[in-house]
């Protein structure tokens, strides 16, 4: 494995990026990047997470899901939520995809998954809500939760019918679809916009709905989100009565079995991309079976019976000026490359990341060297290869350092003990706020979307707040002089009063946000719910100090070994457990209020052997989903040991010994009725 600390580097150093541009992609409707390279980005991102566990982010994209709705709108929240799609670039990504719906289904090997291909359109996500066959409210996607009501302007596009005739037409309905502006129609705009998604954007957000008007904006239907009456089963049929209510769809979609089909006709449909009358930047894939759908749910913030198929890389030649080492929230020395500055994809390119020192060795990149650069997903684009018949004869190798830029301090990189190996990436050694740029990032971390969600105090405020030393701590944070605030260049009286609100808000949170936004290496939003719902109040998490039996965590079913090593760690340092006592005694952490509803409340279970037509997984998801509790290990707080074909004997016998009841996958269903 790559470099730990070059790893979380990189990473860290992509979300930023990511951050940044999502303020001028959905707030500012000013994109510095096309679509398709925002969307690259966050794909190397999640791409990133998935190949890293121990990589995390509050703003990650596998969280989030665009940005704030624009201070410019009154905004209202979606009735479903308008959740982003899992990136795909080949056939391998197909193929994992597709693995863990068969492995979630429990579906066998020769089962041919039917798909719904539909083209990804570059331009504006919409939700048009529709009661009593008509149009009575227009949205935005804004953040996935909340958009942008601009409802009169959406009225505005002749293709977004304002009443719907068919008899048949749900009561009550969310029609979701994409409004984007015509190749042929944006060569008039073009000396207004910088392309064809910039003009959509700017012109859904003009306060003058008559204004709209003026720009021949279109739109395609291509799902729903909330619906009183689903009197379809499939995608493909919804698709189908889209168009008999009056929707325009795309005339590319298609009914496709098999990742090989869907590889084939991805290369076919990308080779005449640039003959159609719009942008697309991929292809989305759906399970057509909506049961199945239903089925599957979602991880995060995305669909786990869809995904984006994208399209093929830019890459230039460019020449590498210096090679800087930076440093992320958990440690991480991510090598970048200064670039001199390269057009790629119509985009100004100026750094690339170089992963961690294994890969600047087995590329051999220097200083100096001529760099073939890649813009597949990320921000920060990656070296792909050097040309060495460029190399000047005086270039010398990079140097990783042996300690830490910031602090000084040794660099490490752990051993993994399943693979036997120390990690690629590499780490400062320093716990806690000892190392500079550690804690600029996880007082970063500790304020974001995901975390305490403090309006007003983003990154570079963060870093100016550090500079003139009124943050060290997060609890600083609650501490702020605001006379001293007001009288810093580009704020005031009235900016300071904001951020003073946003704080004071923000000091009711969950306990689980409280848990995430501690910046605790591989605890991540899904880690810190688990440990939430373990410890269900912030006075029996207080307890977790250097002495606590941190091993009675491995029966959390989803917190392993390697999370409750990096507990103790962080719990082991001082610095750390006076983080946590100061915020506990400023906050108002809420416990957890357990579903008192559910069948399965305050029983615990585990499951053994395989289980018929369900996955594993599934079976997990039912029962929490009925308030029971999932247990990884027999121990006498187990309440049932549910057995399928073949169960550990292991298992079996412990369970005996602790007279635990035994049952069967039927008799499990019974306590599910």
């Amino acid at each position: 494995m790559k470099n730990r600390n070059l790893i979380k580097k990189d990473y860290i150093n992509k979300i930023k990026e990511l951050t940044e541009h999502n303020k001028h992609y959905y707030e500012k409707s000013s994109p510095k990047i096309s679509d398709a390279e925002y969307d690259k980005l966050k794909n190397k991102i999640t791409n990133l997470e998935k190949k890293y566990s121990f990589l995390e982010s509050k703003n990650s994209p596998s969280l989030l899901v665009g940005s704030k709705p624009s201070k410019n709108f009154l905004k209202s929240k979606h009735r479903v939520k308008m959740l982003s799609l899992s990136n795909a670039f080949g056939y391998e990504d197909l193929k994992n995809f597709e693995k863990k719906i068969s492995n979630f289904l429990n579906l066998k090997k020769d089962t041919d998954i039917e798909y719904s291909v539909e083209p990804k359109i570059d331009g504006i996500s919409a939700s048009l809500t529709y009661k009593n066959n008509n149009l009575v409210l227009g949205l935005s996607r804004g953040d996935g939760i909340s958009g942008e009501i601009i409802t009169e302007n959406l009225k505005t596009i002749r293709e977004i019918p304002k009443l719907i005739k068919d008899k048949k037409f749900p009561k009550d309905i969310d029609i979701r679809g994409e409004v984007y502006i015509g190749k042929s129609d944006f060569e008039k705009l073009k000396d207004r916009f910088a392309n064809p998604r910039n003009a959509a954007s700017g012109s859904l957000r003009q306060k003058d709905p008559s204004e709209t008007k003026k720009i021949p904006l279109r739109f395609i239907a291509y799902t729903y989100g909330f619906n009183s009456e689903m009197n379809f089963k499939k995608q493909s049929e919804f698709l189908n009565l889209l168009k008999i209510w009056g929707f325009n769809t795309n005339t590319h979609n298609k009914i496709i079995s098999n990742v090989n089909n869907l590889v084939q006709n991805h290369k076919d449909f990308e080779k005449k991309r640039y003959d159609l009358d719009f942008d697309v930047d991929g292809l989305v894939y759906k399970i057509n079976d909506l049961d199945l759908q239903k089925r599957l749910g979602f991880v995060a913030n995305a669909p786990r019976w869809a995904i984006a198929h994208k399209f093929s890389a830019d890459s230039s030649f460019s020449k590498i000026l210096n090679i800087e080492i930076q440093i992320g929230r958990t440690g991480a020395l991510t090598p970048v490359a200064k670039i001199k500055p390269v057009n790629i994809g119509g985009v100004v390119v100026s750094n690339a990341t170089l992963h961690n020192e294994e890969e600047i060795i087995r590329k051999d990149i220097r200083v100096g060297d001529t760099v073939k650069v890649e813009r597949a997903g990320d921000v920060i684009p990656h070296v792909l290869s050097v040309d060495l018949k460029k190399r000047l004869k005086e270039s010398k190798n990079f140097l990783f350092p042996k300690n830490c830029p910031s602090c000084g301090s040794k660099v490490i990189k752990d051993f993994n003990k399943i693979s036997k190996k120390y990690d690629a990436v590499q780490r400062c050694s320093s716990e806690g706020y000892k190392c500079e740029k550690i804690a600029i990032e996880k007082i970063k971390h500790f304020v974001s979307k995901e975390a305490f969600n403090i309006e007003g105090l983003g990154k570079k405020v963060v870093e100016k707040f550090w500079d003139l030393k009124f943050i060290n701590l997060p609890f600083d944070i609650f501490n702020l002089n605001y006379k001293k605030i007001e009288e810093l260049e580009g704020w005031g009286k009235l900016s300071a009063q904001n951020l003073r609100k946003s704080i004071e808000k923000s000091k009711s949170v969950g306990l689980d946000k409280f848990i995430f936004s501690l910046g605790i290496r591989h605890i991540g939003q899904e880690n810190a719910k688990l440990l939430s719902q373990y410890f269900l109040n912030v006075e029996n998490f207080s307890n977790l100090t250097k002495n606590f039996n941190f091993d009675s965590l491995a029966n959390i079913d989803g917190i392993g070994e390697t999370q409750i090593n990096s507990l103790k760690n962080f719990f082991s340092d001082q610095v750390n457990l006076n983080v946590v006592k100061k915020l506990i005694s400023i906050l108002n952490v809420r416990n957890i209020l357990e579903n008192k509803k559910g069948k399965l409340k305050n029983k615990t279970f585990m499951f053994t052997g395989k289980l018929s037509n369900i996955s594993r997984a599934e079976a997990k998801s039912l029962t929490e989903e009925n308030s029971g509790k999932i247990l990884s290990n027999v121990s006498k707080k187990l309440d049932y040991l549910v057995i399928g074909e073949k169960p550990t004997a292991k298992k079996v016998k412990q369970a005996k010994e602790l007279n635990i009841k035994i049952i069967s996958q039927q008799e499990w269903k019974k306590l599910l009725n």
